[in-house]
């Protein structure tokens, strides 16, 4: 996973070590040597990550972190610490201020990088409901979340208690601080807890139990009732591997024993606040724009979001360079099946292959009936082939099972073609993105349906830092004629 990193330390030494590692995994690398520097530079290219130093002459990390998280337009990067200090209070007082964790140095490279990629993963995820926030503002149906949020509030916590032997601590200091804890005494009822329960956060212990606790973890990421549910997990010291896989299953924290209290609550706060956060990005977002900009059959995105969200995306990836995949979508012979089997047949057709495409995607690709029979998946930060492989899977779901149909006894055969274009955010728009997709579309019906095909313009992709030809001859890449009948 590429990334944008800021590296703010003021000897140079460790910058340029810092930096040589970085590079090495493939990160794009800012840095600052000193405070100001590194504000202006976290402003105006928005990294994706910020490892500071905490110990540096004139303003300290501390101070730094926290205008950081102050200022609205960068309040959302994550911070990691990495210093010297390795006093629980240092640590505490950091992750106070804003930071998402405190390193000691020397920080061990497994457990650096893994927490980047976590911290990465979890802020492009955030940064997809910002970008819907926004547009939702944009069109004037709804107010910014970030105001609404109660920072400290007590919250809903459920501790699974297995191999806990600090279960009392875990429980006594949460409680004490006006959450409501639940113990679950085994993974299989934490689960299913889990599933049916409101919960805030998730503490599962790691090590001197008989179950696993990272299946358990891997459980819940799986699970769509659970999936956006933070958990917190309690490992042992020196298990900086077992760590990192543990980040990678997606848990959003971690606590090494011996536990801390002011640590345990300082996490917990974080974590909850957070959740309450992003919980109420999406329901601001679901109940304020379901109506401006939702196909009223489908329950999809229409045109209208579309544009506004496209660019918003384009602007966000137009400084790193990053690609913007889209799938154009076509249901085969539809006008066969409408003419046959009537109008109302044809909804509950049109239902379910959304259906199919909206369990086919990632949390932050975006779905759009366009009208009729088409439609559009926009997967952000994607190449060429990742995008005809999000389109080659999504065209086997809807072909490998009949389609249900209240006025057709055994239901229905159904195939669709696909259409994939891919372009540099920032060097194109939304209408040339759709038309090579649409070229591509139409060179899959004309040569028997049921398939994927793909086209794009001349652009490099930084993964692969080569210049991406289109799979179908130039004539193609012009606006394609009048389709056959569907």
């Amino acid at each position: 996973m590429s990334a944008r990193v800021l590296v703010v330390e003021d000897t140079p030494v460790n910058v340029k070590l810092l930096e040589a590692k970085l590079l090495v995994e493939y990160y794009e690398v800012l840095t600052a040597n000193d405070e100001p520097t590194a504000l202006v530079i976290a402003e105006d290219h928005i990294p994706d990550i910020i490892l500071l130093d905490v110990m540096m002459p004139g303003m300290d990390g501390y101070e730094v972190c926290s205008r950081l998280k102050s200022n609205p337009v960068t309040a959302h990067i994550p911070v990691v610490m990495v210093t010297a200090l390795n006093e629980v209070k240092d640590r505490v007082r950091g992750l106070e201020v804003g930071a998402d964790d405190f390193l000691t140095k020397p920080v061990n490279d497994v457990a650096l990088f893994a927490r980047i990629r976590s911290l990465v993963r979890l802020k492009r995820a955030s940064d997809e409901w910002h970008a819907r926030e926004a547009t939702a503002v944009e069109l004037g149906v709804t107010n910014s979340a970030q105001n609404t949020v109660e920072h400290n509030a007590p919250g809903s916590v459920l501790v699974v208690a297995e191999g806990m032997y600090d279960r009392d601590l875990v429980t006594e200091t949460l409680s004490l601080q006006g959450h409501v804890v639940e113990l679950a005494e085994d993974d299989e009822q934490a689960l299913a807890m889990a599933k049916i329960g409101d919960y805030d956060l998730v503490l599962v212990s790691d090590g001197n139990r008989t179950q696993d606790a990272l299946r358990l973890c891997s459980q819940m990421r799986s699970e769509p009732e659970t999936r956006h549910r933070p958990i917190l997990i309690m490992v042992p010291d020196n298990e900086d591997d077992r760590l990192a896989k543990a980040l990678e299953l997606g848990v959003n924290d971690y606590l090494v024993r011996p536990i801390e209290r002011d640590e345990l609550i300082s996490r917990s706060r974080t974590q909850i606040r957070r959740r309450r956060y992003e919980e109420r990005l999406r329901d601001n977002y679901t109940l304020s724009v379901n109506a401006a900009v939702t196909d009223s059959l489908t329950g999809m995105y229409n045109r209208r979001y579309l544009e506004s969200h496209f660019e918003r995306i384009s602007a966000r990836l137009a400084d790193a360079g990053k690609p913007i995949c889209a799938l154009l979508l076509d249901i085969d012979h539809f006008k066969n099946v409408n003419d046959t089997h009537g109008h109302e047949a044809g909804d509950e057709i049109l239902q379910v292959v959304a259906k199919r495409i909206q369990n086919n995607m990632r949390g932050f690709d975006t779905a759009v009936r366009l009208g009729g029979e088409e439609f559009v998946v926009l997967l952000p930060d994607s190449s060429l082939a990742a995008g005809t492989s999000a389109a080659e899977r999504l065209c086997q779901s809807i072909s490998k099972k009949k389609i249900a149909v209240s006025s057709i006894v055994n239901g229905l055969d159904l195939t669709v073609s696909i259409g994939v274009a891919c372009i540099l955010a920032g060097e194109s728009d939304l209408d040339n993105l759709l038309r090579y997709a649409d070229a591509a579309l139409y060179e899959a019906k004309r040569t028997g349906r049921n398939k994927v095909m793909t086209a794009a313009d001349n652009v490099t992709l930084p993964e692969s830092g080569a210049s991406v030809q289109s799979a179908l001859p130039s004539p193609m890449l012009s606006p394609s004629p009048e389709r056959a009948a569907s």
